[in-house]
């Protein structure tokens, strides 16, 4: 994950000439920093929403670097703490990981070891934040709604959604299976003025054409064998808000005539009754295939491809923009993570390549359930191929990944505790620590 913006490293240490050259240091390394003299002057900045990350040394006049990391659990118990210690304090640092600091340097440290703690800490910070974040989304009414991508290409799928959503012009979505159509047309709903009405979904593919007449337009009592009371159809349900029909090119010729009517009139009839009822819908339609070739082979109505395709939304597959994997792929780890209690892994370089050079046929919806496999630390092959390695990843790497899954499962299973997951794994506690800390958990 790509250190955010705004993220910063406050870093502690009485003696002068050190903490101006480790200042020095880390922002040579790409990182904003503040630099205090004491524990005292530290505290007033530790809350939970504080951006970043704490580096401290153990001694200091005054308060301590425990004493610090102390008061960080209580005040801002998700910042990353990383103690500076010197060689004889290498028992207690191993007890202050145990009480919950995220790592601790030997002096004398190079540049590039403490950089590297840095940036894993940081890495680790903006996961929570984000976790934190997305947790708030999840929660409001505009959950699930947000278009995400840094490609060319999503950033004019927002433009569009950002242009149109206040109007009530008809928007065909058109892109392959996975891509996210129906994301797209819940955050048109979401941004228009017919957010407070029902947003309703119809698959039209998946609709028996037997019924699909009564699920559109309703019936009445008697309309039909088995018809025992009125049921009001999807377009009068949808009436005030906005109806999703997917899969549009699915839609039977002769539904296709009555639904142009409605939409020239503002009216339907129910099946079985001849009295009209008004309705004020707004329509959004979605198609995975070429739209005017089917109107060419007479299996689409023109004029009513004409009436939905007022605006059209094309959705480019995942393998046309691959700057959009990764991005994508973290976001669905944190939803997995919120949704089932468990860690968000951070990504590994290997893991971040092997994701960008996967075909994904899925497109979004394949990422997303790789994305929960690797969250649920399901191991590589259950599904017949890697989730986040293709056919060509070193068997070591394999390995790795697959420890790493299984140590994060279980140490989400013991909620942190690291000798029961050592009692569990049946490992020597300091071979767990020394794994904990290679892979970043």
């Amino acid at each position: 994950m790509a250190i955010q913006d705004g993220l910063r490293v406050l870093f502690v240490e009485d003696e002068p000439l050190v903490r101006q050259a480790t200042a020095q240091s880390l922002e040579l390394a790409g990182f904003a920093v503040l630099a205090l003299p004491s524990a005292e002057a530290a505290m007033p900045h530790l809350s939970a929403d504080f951006p970043g990350v704490l580096v401290t040394d153990v001694r200091l006049g005054g308060a301590s670097g425990l004493d610090l990391l102390h008061h960080c659990r209580n005040a801002a118990p998700g910042v990353p703490v990383i103690l500076v210690t010197g060689h004889g304090d290498i028992t207690m640092a191993v007890q202050a990981m145990r009480e919950g600091a995220y790592d601790f340097i030997e002096k004398p440290f190079g540049a590039d070891r403490l950089t590297d703690t840095v940036r894993r800490a940081l890495e680790r910070r903006a996961l929570e934040l984000e976790n934190v974040a997305l947790r708030r989304e999840l929660a409001g009414p505009a959950a699930g709604t947000r278009i995400i991508g840094r490609s060319a290409a999503m950033a004019r799928v927002r433009d569009l959604i950002a242009n149109v959503a206040p109007t009530d012009v008809p928007v065909m979505i058109n892109g392959e299976t996975g891509t996210g159509k129906e994301l797209v047309a819940r955050s048109l709903h979401a941004l228009s003025t017919r957010r407070d009405a029902p947003f309703i979904a119809l698959n039209c593919g998946a609709v028996p054409e037997a019924i699909f007449e009564s699920e559109m337009f309703g019936h009445e009592a008697g309309a039909f064998t088995g018809a025992g009371k009125r049921r009001v159809g999807k377009l009068e349900h949808a009436s005030g808000g906005t109806l999703f029909l997917d899969e549009i090119e699915s839609m039977p010729l002769a539904l296709q005539v009555k639904l142009l009517r409605v939409l020239q009139e503002g009216t339907l009839e129910r099946l079985g009754s001849n009295t009209s009822v008004p309705i004020d819908v707004r329509i959004v339609a979605a198609a995975k295939g070429d739209m005017e070739g089917l109107v060419a082979q007479g299996a689409f109505r023109q004029d009513l491809l004409y009436r939905l395709n007022v605006v059209t939304i094309p959705l480019p597959p995942l393998r046309d923009r691959r700057e959009d994997i990764v991005p994508l792929f973290e976001h669905f780890m944190l939803v997995a993570a919120v949704r089932y209690q468990r860690p968000a892994p951070i990504l590994s370089e290997m893991q971040r390549q092997s994701l960008m050079q996967r075909p994904w046929p899925g497109n979004v919806r394949e990422l997303r359930n790789a994305a929960d496999r690797l969250v649920l630390g399901v191991p590589e092959g259950v599904s017949g191929k890697p989730d986040v390695a293709d056919d060509s990843t070193p068997l070591r790497e394999r390995m790795e990944h697959y420890e790493r899954a299984v140590i994060a499962d279980t140490l989400a299973r013991t909620g942190g505790a690291v000798s029961q997951a050592a009692d569990l794994l049946q490992v020597g506690k300091a071979t767990l620590y020394d794994k904990i800390k290679r892979y970043g958990l």
